[in-house]
């Protein structure tokens, strides 16, 4: 992987770094012992960790308190010196340049990272980035270390891709069962953040997925049982924070049963307070418990624990009647994203941070326009809607947060580190190993799988090829016959799509001719998809037929007539390199299923229950 640590943020290398990076000792010295103080029980430690944290909280000016309440995006691989699209993205959307002018503006307590913001091409201009911008704001009166944040929960949703080790997502892991595993994910994932100078991941995802239509949770939940998914978020908040990065339970209350993605509308659950209890309320408890930094809002109605119409975003009774004072959480409580429509349906820009924070939270993300709202709220408190002493408590939980993830000892990027952290050979293969975990075999009648190349030689591989997740090689059709190609079958690769033409599904009947055995790749599968008419058409041709169902395991109850189906919860290489393993017998499926499916014909009753999984 070359250096592209070439920036003007980046200094020349990591002496001359190192050298520069003292500039802001004086403010950090007053937090000397932070780190080991909020970390130790005693009341005495913490007390006097408290004490010198709103030391700092009092030299702050008014706008500096409001600017530490945001985490916002900014565009570009360099604090000072991004692209000039990015420059100009910047200008249009946060009115400055660069990462730099945006901290000496705003004075922003966060940042998050996205792939298409720029942010995340390699992990060296990673780290440079991340450094450029802790060196940016320690050199600001009164400057105090940035929280930098991104989602990498693996599976659907990453931000750094490779080189950087992509592990199976929630709902595979769900289905490997295994608090090791989840600990482990957490704990690779977490070092190689932490390298590269990340210090905040929004994740676990702590929604218990119970609607199969569920548009925006599906797969990023470990699965339906509230017990299982509270054991496996517990178990990946001790290892993200365990290699020193910040985790985040979220959507609270819970954003597991909708039928409506957040993102572009306002769902609404019907649960009752009783059930919430039973089912959405598990996992965070579970995540409370193992002492989880923060927690992320939805942007989601909950009629049940508030009756006013108000998203749980901003609703007093959900966020300090329930996860407060109910739940006893006192760390970080973050919004999601204030971009979403869900939090903008009744509200404007200028009025959500505010109710945000008279409902208890503490981090506002991403706001759509970041000077409407942190002027919103400097106006907030002048005119005493909001007092103060109200910012202040968020403050002293963001620093907390802060001291006890080391960042006011040591802020700083490990570029040392990254060589020896980032997608080493030893966390690929554990990658693996995980992923051949999980991979689940719904079906195989008259002993279909596995393929043999001695019998099955000429593989061909059709079916969806979806966006490939952040950072992974895709398409899924092509990992999956490279894959088996090197497993020693003569696999070839025929993209059908997601939604295959009359014509197209001719070409890969005449293409099946040719061949010993043929996998589909599906990918949520309705009863109207042409992916069906794909299939049958291909078990008609009467060679071997495998299914591997690369998002919802859900696929299966569409396809009655397949004779061999695996489900591997997403489309990530690690998964789909460990299904190939599987087809080719080189691995014994080991996953179990961690939501029930149900009959297509009859939603009322189960085609495969949890717990339902097959091996050889």
């Amino acid at each position: 992987m070359p250096d592209t640590s070439t920036g003007s943020d980046t200094g020349t290398g990591s002496t001359r770094r190192d050298t520069a990076r003292p500039s802001r000792r004086a403010v950090l010295a007053a937090t000397a012992g932070l780190t080991a103080a909020l970390t130790v029980p005693a009341a005495a430690d913490a007390a006097d960790g408290d004490r010198r944290l709103r030391g700092l909280i009092s030299r702050m000016t008014l706008e500096e308190k409001v600017g530490q309440l945001f985490v916002t995006r900014v565009y570009g691989h360099s604090a000072t010196a991004p692209d000039q699209a990015d420059i100009d993205t910047n200008l249009k959307e946060l009115g400055v340049r660069t990462a730099a002018e945006l901290i000496a503006k705003y004075r922003v307590g966060g940042i998050i990272y996205f792939a298409w913001a720029h942010n995340t091409r390699d992990p060296r201009q990673i780290a440079a980035l991340s450094d450029g911008i802790q060196r940016v704001s320690l050199d600001q009166p009164r400057g105090l270390p940035v929280l930098i944040a991104t989602d990498q929960e693996h599976g659907a949703v990453c931000r750094i891709g490779k080189p950087a080790t992509l592990l199976p997502g929630a709902m595979a892991i769900g289905a490997g069962r295994s608090r090791s595993d989840a600990r482990t994910l957490g704990r690779i994932s977490g070092a190689e953040l932490r390298a590269m100078g990340v210090h905040q991941d929004y994740a676990p995802d702590a929604d218990v997925n119970v609607n199969p239509a569920n548009p925006v949770i599906g797969v990023r939940s470990f699965g339906a049982d509230p017990d299982a998914v509270a054991a496996l978020v517990a178990a990946e908040v001790r290892g993200y924070q365990s290699a020193g990065v910040a985790a985040c339970a979220k959507h609270f209350p819970g954003h597991g049963d909708t039928s409506v993605d957040s993102h572009y509308g306002f769902p609404v659950i019907t649960h009752s307070r009783e059930l919430w209890e039973r089912l959405d309320a598990v996992p965070f408890r579970a995540a409370i418990r193992a002492g989880v930094d923060s927690v992320m809002t939805g942007h989601i109605q909950f009629p049940a624990l508030d009756g006013s119409g108000d998203p749980a975003t901003l609703s007093r009774p959900v966020l300090t009647g329930i996860l407060r004072e109910e739940l006893g959480y006192d760390g970080v409580v973050i919004t999601d994203s204030l971009g979403m429509q869900g939090v903008r349906t009744k509200y404007g820009d200028d009025r959500v941070p505010v109710l945000a924070l008279k409902a208890g939270v503490d981090q506002l993300l991403n706001p759509p326009s970041l000077d409407v709202a942190w002027n919103a709220v400097l106006t907030a408190v002048q005119n005493g809607e909001l007092t103060e002493d109200r910012l202040d408590e968020s403050i002293l939980r963001i620093l907390r947060l802060k001291a006890r993830r080391g960042l006011l000892d040591h802020p700083w990027a490990r570029p040392d580190r990254i060589g020896r952290t980032v997608g080493t050979k030893a966390h690929l293969a554990t990658a693996g190993r995980i992923a051949e975990r999980t991979t689940t075999l719904l079906v195989n009648e008259d002993r279909t799988l596995p393929f043999d190349p001695r019998r099955e030689q000429r593989v061909l591989v059709v079916g969806a090829d979806p966006a490939s997740p952040s950072g992974t090689t895709g398409p899924p059709t092509g990992v999956l016959a490279a894959a088996l190609t090197e497993l020693g079958f003569a696999a070839t690769a025929l993209s059908t799509g997601t939604a295959p033409s009359a014509a197209t599904v001719d070409k890969a009947v005449t293409a099946a001719g040719n061949a010993d055995a043929v996998v589909v790749a599906t990918y949520n599968v309705t009863a109207g998809s042409s992916q069906r008419t794909l299939v049958d058409r291909l078990l008609a041709t009467g060679r071997p037929v495998a299914v591997v169902a690369v998002r919802n395991p859900y696929d299966i109850a569409q396809l009655p007539a397949v004779r061999a189906c695996l489900a591997t919860y997403c489309w990530t290489d690690v998964e789909l390199r460990a299904a190939a393993r599987v087809l080719a017998g080189r691995v014994t499926p080991r996953g179990r299923l961690p939501v029930p499916v149900q009959r297509a014909d009859d939603p009322s009753r189960e085609l495969y229950p949890i717990g339902h999984g097959l091996t050889y």
